[in-house]
């Protein structure tokens, strides 16, 4: 829901240079009141909406002859690069290599463990990959709610399960 939020801000024309202050202090109590284990669990659904934005886009790819790899990465990373206020630069390799790997068809949660824990400076790029993707197959689709559509469809099926 956090991406979507973010995504319909955006649709607004919510340009402003600062996030809106609302919208944040409602993020930091959710966050706050998970607790540790709460936290690793928004981690790994954010890891869970890459892999599932990237499966979607490899499988609309391969529709096409061509490799996600080669379409999407380097818009991603060079949209990461340009957005030099809330992304270093050392975390934008991290952001690359988990969907690198999800469009292979590994996991980026388990591709992510190998190298420890998550910092704190990885969590702003995180957020961002995930949005970007979105945004991407929203931009592709020409539906300014498919990926959440997407992502809300693909709960339900796993509920009914």
């Amino acid at each position: 829901m956090l991406i979507d939020s973010r995504l319909r801000s955006v649709h607004k024309d919510r340009t402003d240079a600062d996030p809106d202050p609302e919208q944040e202090d409602l993020a930091r109590q959710l966050i706050s009141s998970l607790g540790p284990t709460g936290l690793d669990d928004v981690l790994d659904g954010a890891c869970t909406l890459i892999f599932l934005y990237v499966k979607w886009l490899r499988e609309a790819h391969e529709a096409h002859d061509k490799d996600v790899i080669e379409y999407v990465v380097p818009s991603l990373v060079t949209t990461l690069r340009r957005m030099t206020r809330s992304i270093p630069p050392e975390a934008i390799p991290t952001m690359s290599g988990m969907v690198i790997a999800a469009a292979i068809g590994l996991s980026p949660t388990l591709w992510r463990q190998q190298y420890g824990d998550w910092k704190k400076m990885e969590l702003t790029p995180l957020e961002a990959t995930a949005f970007l993707l979105a945004e991407h197959i929203n931009r592709i689709t020409e539906d300014p709610d498919f990926a959440t559509r997407m992502i809300t469809e693909a709960l339900s099926q796993a509920e009914a399960e």
